[in-house]
């Protein structure tokens, strides 16, 4: 058997009804399809069985986190030539998911003509059940999503899986949200304190007020915020290893009196009111379902006068939004229960609430730069990485960071600053009339 690339991509040009974009290295040594494209490696004929069995994302996901499937070459390039596969663009802009595809390729496979035409290379996978999903994929969830039990646990999926492995990916500054890039030479530590900068100036926060930062992560912006800005801060997040390094930094920092890190939800924040409140990076955890009460709870912990800066990612809108599917490789392996919202829907639910909407920063090319620089990150540092978490999960990392670059730099997401207030009871904001003035 010495020409299974060659069958596998005549297999694929079939299912796909177009040329595979990449060139196939499998398991037996042989090679076909284009010169010069990067090199789809299959390792193990167990990557076939899991497309089988699975055909589309969650095949592909965990093919690649088992170390089934690898690429010979540039990742980029290599996700920017399957992803026509995957994302097309119609009227209603990429309409087609990787899980219409997915139905598309298990339709092809079943077709008895096609099937009878491909039988000979369908053998390649080898007879058997399909193989065990990688342990890193989140198993079945009983109950309703968005509970604070199940919350938390997607939580920890994601964020408790070794503080030593964010500090090789993120850097020293411990910042997991989009930063801002203001020069081509501006490095990714000196990114990070000027987005964290620029939410202190649009909250406007002065000495003395009181802050508290929802989904405080590793404890950067509360650190920030009270260095050069003189108020008082509250973290919450759902994640024990973060508070724990949360904690750890302030104490080093010498200001136990000023900043208070909780394990808390969202919805347990008894001491109201605040002067500002930052949500960075955590609403996109919340679900539709939950969203208006996330609103209406952050509403409520505010003053009148009290500024709310939502820093979030956001889909591209559906023409039917009932079509929404949530992504089966981020959901199984990286965010669980997540959900993206178009910005236009998260700028209705805030003022629902009650907030009135003053701001919105579409910061989508610095995320895309963000994300190039952490997956420099891990791979400078790929043994250390997996050493610090698992192959299989560093793996998962490099995939959905490199993949969700290229979304941020496509437009098929993007991600917003919004800051809103709450108006006192005569429907003052407290706001300077310009823009230019309140950032100053």
């Amino acid at each position: 058997m010495a020409d299974a690339a060659r069958r596998i991509v005549e297999l694929a040009g079939q299912a796909l009804a177009r040329p595979l974009p990449l060139r196939v290295r499998a398991w037996d040594g042989s090679e076909a399809g284009p010169e010069g494209a990067p090199v789809l490696v299959i390792r193990r004929r167990r990557a076939l069985r899991r497309l089988l069995w699975r055909p589309g994302e969650l095949g592909l996901a965990r093919a690649w986190v088992a170390g089934d499937l690898d690429i010979d070459g540039d990742l980029y390039d290599a996700l920017e030539r399957l992803s026509g596969l995957f994302w097309e663009r119609g009227e209603a802009g990429p309409a087609v998911s990787m899980a219409e595809t997915a139905r598309k390729l298990t339709a092809v496979l079943r077709d008895p003509v096609t099937y009878r035409a491909a039988r000979s290379a369908l053998s390649l996978a080898g007879a058997g059940l399909p193989p065990a999903p990688p342990p890193e994929e989140v198993r079945r969830r009983t109950g309703i999503a968005h509970t604070k039990r199940r919350d938390q646990a997607a939580i920890a999926h994601h964020y408790d899986v070794g503080n030593d492995f964010y500090e090789l990916v993120l850097g020293p500054s411990m910042v997991y949200s989009c930063a801002l890039w203001p020069a081509e030479d501006t490095t990714l530590e000196q990114a990070q304190e000027a987005k964290l900068d620029l939410v202190c100036r649009k909250l406007g926060l002065r000495e003395g007020q009181r802050l508290l930062d929802v989904g405080c992560g590793w404890g950067s912006m509360v650190l920030h915020a009270v260095q050069h800005y003189g108020v008082t801060a509250t973290g919450i997040t759902l994640s024990v290893e973060q508070a724990a390094f949360a904690r750890k930094r302030i104490a080093q920092a010498g200001l136990g009196d000023r900043i208070e890190i909780r394990v808390q939800d969202y919805r347990d924040v008894p001491d109201g009111p605040y002067d500002a409140i930052s949500s960075i990076g955590m609403a996109e955890h919340v679900g539709s379902a939950r969203y208006l009460e996330y609103a209406r709870t952050l509403y409520g912990l505010l003053r009148p006068g009290g500024r709310l800066l939502n820093h979030q990612i956001a889909r591209r809108p559906l023409r039917d939004e009932q079509a929404y599917e949530i992504d089966e490789f981020i959901d199984r392996y990286v965010f669980p229960d997540g959900e993206l919202a178009p910005v236009g829907a998260t700028v209705s639910r805030l003022e629902e609430a009650g907030f009135e909407v003053r701001d919105v920063e579409a910061l989508r090319e610095h995320y895309a730069r963000t994300l190039r620089a952490w997956v420099g990150n891990l791979e400078q540092h790929w043994a250390a990485a997996a050493r610090a978490t698992s192959y299989g999960r560093a793996r998962v990392w490099r995939l959905y960071m490199a993949a969700s670059a290229l979304s941020f730099e496509r437009n098929r997401i993007a991600v917003n600053q919004v800051m809103a207030v709450r108006t006192d009871d005569e429907g003052d904001s407290g706001l300077p009339r310009t823009r230019a003035a309140w950032l100053s």
